[in-house]
């Protein structure tokens, strides 16, 4: 609400008396204000709502009528009343036209009442008749163009969102929330360069705003995403006033009869890729030593078997979807929570200033988001040491922790019945490369390797998953221009889970992307006895596929560059009997394989749990190492600019050995466990 920093002298009277005052004009804007915020603190809206009403009504030469009806409207909100919010915001502009906070609220609640098209409108009326404004208005320009942009996006209009997003970039291009949409939006369209840049805005300013995820992406240079996801957190997460939040001390466990007591806090304990792999983890968890709390803040869902599955397994659900940072972080510390995961990482709907809160003693990095967290608040990160063998540690703020495979799995995931390749829209005789991630993770290179082995295998066509027809259209041009014909792209359309994974193994060979591999869908694929051509990167996001496919078993079809990827491609359509072999050894080990044996790894998670507990009562629980981050970033951010797509492990860290040895030359360096001083060391 809006409020005037006038002193109030009035004293407080009980309604009756406000609204006697109202009537006869002798309440004054301001204690009107006060009056209302008192009884709004106080939990009585409708008395707030009721005064806010009388004064209008008996107050229309008022100069100020117009911020009253903007009060009231937010008072109508608060109360469920979302048609009279609309009125009253209504009521509020055509006092002031140009009240941008007006524009802004009316949009949204007519957003919210399932009319999105007419909040667009609303929106764009504002954004005209600021064309030239104010600082104040330009603010709120920005905004609606943000809003703009993010509704757009939401209704599949993504050419409309981009443009919208551009529009407030390069009106703030110093502002990180517009640029942070439009890049994804860029990698979700296969528009390349991702990054295009105007005389406004420039790389640089456009890497700044890019989201960790994002970045993944869009470059393999996990000294840099480490340094992103440390500026990222100081932006995103802030420094919040913990001072009502006592770090919670370990609680000393004593006998077999004490369970460890596990929380897990994501948005996607539901039909997801990540409720898909943690439902049977969840399920196997040992009762008599751990005590299983579900912290849920995703979107609310109806009949979500996945959930279902959850919450008849846990010892504890909670859905704090509703509640704030601070009240979700109480309500965890109230429950005495152990070790508590970060699920969401930097993903969609992630809740991180909750761990700011320090809710539990130990907190950890695991399952849902492919990268370190960079933030001074989480200790341990769980992958696998072909994710982050032990030389790559020095990429990650956490310490690093094992389990057999990053990947956890549901073995008992529903298989709809085998459809033929007709029914899939498939040519029967042909050999079939497939490749089911997301639009977002295929970028300029990758394209093109595709484009030279489908060139090199004339009897050949590539499957991939939907984009939307202006995607998929600009990627079939993309082949035509490469010399493929458009039709040996052939596109899946979206299906339930079930039919998708019947239908996957009808490809011959699976090509991974570069560097944001597959997960899951990599296990879905192996699953599904479709081999998994990869090759390994440096980063998180660009070693976890590898570690998939060797994890079942398939060591032969990880590669060791891009070229080796481009020829093993190649050489497999040429002689389909090679790869027959290695499918029919992926099959004949799948039950027994690494990536399929979720009790060893449900335990191994146990064990780790544990040793957690243990070092947090020794007092031993790491901190994060945040030393020279500003630097690598500002090194990095240079090198990430001439974005090149692969680089050999020791080329790399020599050249930040160089750039570190020059920056400590100008203005000396501290000390850091990474690079610095030993950056030509490998």
């Amino acid at each position: 609400m809006l409020t005037n920093d006038a002193s109030v002298t009035s004293p407080v009277l009980p309604l009756a008396g406000i609204l006697d005052l109202a009537r006869s004009q002798r309440l004054s804007f301001n204690d009107l204000f006060q009056f209302a915020e008192t009884q709004s603190a106080a939990g009585q809206k409708l008395e707030a709502a009721e005064a806010y009403k009388v004064w209008i009504a008996f107050n229309d030469g008022h100069p100020y009528l117009h911020l009253v009806y903007f009060n009231y409207s937010v008072t109508l909100r608060q109360l469920g009343d979302i048609a009279g919010s609309i009125q009253a915001l209504r009521a509020c502009l055509k006092l002031d036209p140009q009240f941008g906070p007006a524009h802004i609220n009316l949009g949204r609640a007519l957003e919210d009442s399932g009319v999105a098209a007419h909040a667009i409108v609303q929106w764009r009326s504002f954004v005209e008749i600021t064309a030239e404004s104010t600082p104040d208005k330009l603010a709120h320009r920005l905004m609606a163009l943000q809003h703009i942009g993010r509704v757009m996006e939401n209704a599949g209009l993504l050419d409309d969102a981009e443009a919208a997003l551009w529009q407030a970039i390069e009106l703030r291009p110093d502002k990180s929330e517009a640029g942070q949409h439009w890049s994804a939006l860029r990698q979700r369209q296969c528009k390349w360069p991702v990054l295009a840049t105007s005389d406004h805005v420039s790389t640089r300013q456009l890497l700044d705003s890019m989201s960790p995820l994002t970045l993944a992406c869009y470059s393999d240079d996990p000294l840099f995403q480490l340094a992103r996801a440390y500026q990222y957190n100081k932006s995103f997460v802030g420094r919040p006033d913990i001072s009502g939040f006592p770090r919670k001390v370990p609680r000393k466990k004593s006998g077999s009869a004490q369970r460890l007591r596990v929380g897990y806090v994501s948005s996607d304990l539901r039909d997801h890729a990540v409720g898909f792999a943690l439902r049977e983890v969840l399920e196997l968890h040992d009762k008599q030593s751990v005590e299983i709390y579900a912290y849920y803040c995703g979107e609310p869902v109806e009949r979500d078997a996945t959930q279902m599955r959850m919450k008849a397994v846990v010892d504890c659900w909670r859905d704090i979807a509703t509640l704030s940072d601070q009240d979700a972080a109480r309500q965890i510390a109230g429950d005495d929570i152990d070790i508590l995961i970060d699920v969401n990482g930097y993903t969609k709907h992630a809740r991180t200033k909750i761990f700011a809160y320090r809710p539990a003693p130990v907190i950890v990095n695991f399952c849902g988001y492919p990268g370190t967290m960079g933030s001074p608040f989480h200790h341990y990160i769980i992958a696998d040491e072909r994710v982050i063998p032990p030389e790559n540690e020095i990429f990650y703020s956490e310490r690093v922790l094992r389990i057999p495979c990053t990947q956890p799995i549901d073995r008992k995931r529903a298989v709809a019945e085998r459809p033929t390749r007709l029914e899939a829209g498939l040519p029967e005789d042909v050999f079939v490369f497939a490749c089911f991630n997301g639009m977002q993770k295929i970028t300029k290179e990758t394209f093109a390797q595709w484009m030279e082995i489908l060139a090199a295998t004339s009897d050949s066509v590539l499957w991939l998953l939907s984009g939307s027809d202006d995607v998929d259209a600009r990627l079939r041009q993309l082949a035509s221009n490469a010399g493929v014909a458009p039709e040996r792209l052939i596109f899946a359309p979206k299906a339930p889970n079930a039919r998708h994974l019947a239908r996957i193994g009808l490809a011959d060979l699976f090509l991974d992307t570069f560097p944001y591999g597959a997960h899951s869908t990599a296990a879905d694929a192996l699953t599904m006895g479709l081999p998994v051509l990869t090759v390994p990167g440096k980063s998180f996001a660009a070693r976890f596929c590898h570690s998939i496919v060797r994890a079942a078993g398939a060591e032969q079809l990880i590669c060791s560059n891009p070229q080796d990827y481009v020829q093993k491609a190649i050489g497999f359509a040429k002689d389909p009997a090679s790869l027959k072999r290695i499918r029919a050894s992926v099959q004949e080990q799948r039950d027994t394989s690494v990536l399929r044996d979720i009790p060893a790894l449900v335990q191994r998670l146990e064990t780790l749990f544990w040793q957690m507990q243990r070092e947090a009562e020794q007092g031993k629980t790491p901190q994060p190492d945040l030393r020279n981050l500003d630097v690598y970033y500002e090194i990095g951010v240079g090198l990430v600019q001439d974005n090149i797509a692969y680089c050999e492990d020791s080329a790399y860290r020599r050249e930040y050995g160089k750039r570190l040895a020059e920056w400590h030359d100008y203005s000396p360096l501290q000390r850091d466990a990474r690079l610095w001083p030993n950056g030509t060391v490998i």
